[in-house]
């Protein structure tokens, strides 16, 4: 299926992931409305000056205000959720707004889904399987909150699935691992090393030990836009991951080499999660999406995603808070 005579939405736009897939589907969908999340600013987020700002129609809401998501999924045949709240230490202080920007935003947007027929994609987190008890991971692995942030995810995975079994909604729940690249927050791990190795020879981090399977954002929006183009994938639930694992401190390390420098860790206790709540293995099995989407494949691998990351890091320039830790 094209989707060049379809109008899509996407919410969570203003975002990292959000604001790449905005840009790449003005180039595949018939309309692009972008919603964002209303703020004093009047800003779109990474949208803002972006050079395709005036190429999508922005919809500036509040994806835990049911009325607000109503208007937004208007005349819209495709709808990429994205919208969430998502940084794991911030869950530890405010549970109660991730439950209602996760699950009840995500039910404001399954409920205008089933009014006006549109297609749904859940945007899931690896965050919801906790430490591998399989690996690599498959779609099949048992579930496991780990932190109030995964919780939320998972109820809102768990209720896009029941759309699907009790109404026949058309939605299917896509599970990126560990997406990065430019634009994404200094809370996350790749931002937080970069900016430290551009500007001295030490790194401070949390725990180095736990692995994660790093995927570039391209790599992510392009599978986003492979999957939607699929509505005979309705009621499945696919990853979108590199099928590669590597610790944080390694990470770390990848980082140093591609400047050219022999750095030092210093593991600070701010940074790491409680024990209990430490994700200690990620790693996606990639069997099912090679099976259902096999024209999708990662195209840019760690360490050149990595290295376009850097640059783009490098010709933003301010380090001001470089070395300062983010929740």
């Amino acid at each position: 299926m094209s989707l060049k005579d379809k109008r899509v939405l996407v919410t969570g736009a203003g975002g990292f992931i959000g604001s790449h897939l905005a840009e790449r589907l003005v180039e595949e969908a018939g309309h692009v409305r972008a919603m964002v999340h209303y703020n004093a600013l009047n800003s779109a987020g990474w949208l803002e000056h972006s050079p395709r700002r005036d190429d999508v129609e922005l919809y500036y809401g509040d994806i835990g205000d049911a009325g607000s998501v109503e208007r937004a999924c208007e005349d819209v045949d495709v709808i990429f959720h994205l919208a969430a709240l998502i940084a794991i230490p911030y869950s530890y202080v405010a549970p109660g707004a991730y439950v209602t920007a996760n699950i009840l935003g995500s039910q404001h947007i399954l409920n205008a889904a089933r009014r006006t027929g549109a297609r749904v994609l859940q945007t899931s987190t690896s965050e919801v399987y906790g430490t591998a008890r399989i690996a690599p991971i498959p779609e099949s692995h048992p579930l496991q909150a780990q932190s109030p942030y995964a919780a939320t995810k998972i109820g809102s995975d768990k209720l896009a699935e029941s759309y699907f079994l009790s109404f026949g909604l058309p939605v299917t729940v896509v599970r990126p691992f560990n997406t990065f690249g430019p634009r994404q927050s200094d809370r996350a791990i790749i931002p937080t090393i970069i900016k430290q190795v551009l500007v001295g020879d030490v790194v401070k981090i949390g725990n180095t030990s736990p692995t994660r399977d790093l995927n570039y954002v391209d790599n992510t929006v392009s599978a986003f836009v492979a999957v939607a183009k699929r509505p005979d994938l309705a009621g499945r639930t696919i990853h979108f991951g590199s099928g590669r694992e590597i610790s944080i401190g390694d990470l770390a390390k990848l980082i140093g080499q591609l400047e050219g420098k022999d750095i030092a860790i210093e593991s600070e206790a701010q940074r790491q999660r409680k024990a209990g709540s430490e994700v200690e293995r990620l790693i996606a099995d990639d069997t099912l999406v090679r099976e259902l989407v096999p024209e999708w494949r990662p195209e840019i691998d760690l360490e050149e995603g990595l290295r376009r990351t850097i640059e783009w890091q490098r010709q933003r320039g301010d380090f001001r808070d470089a070395g300062k830790y983010v929740v």
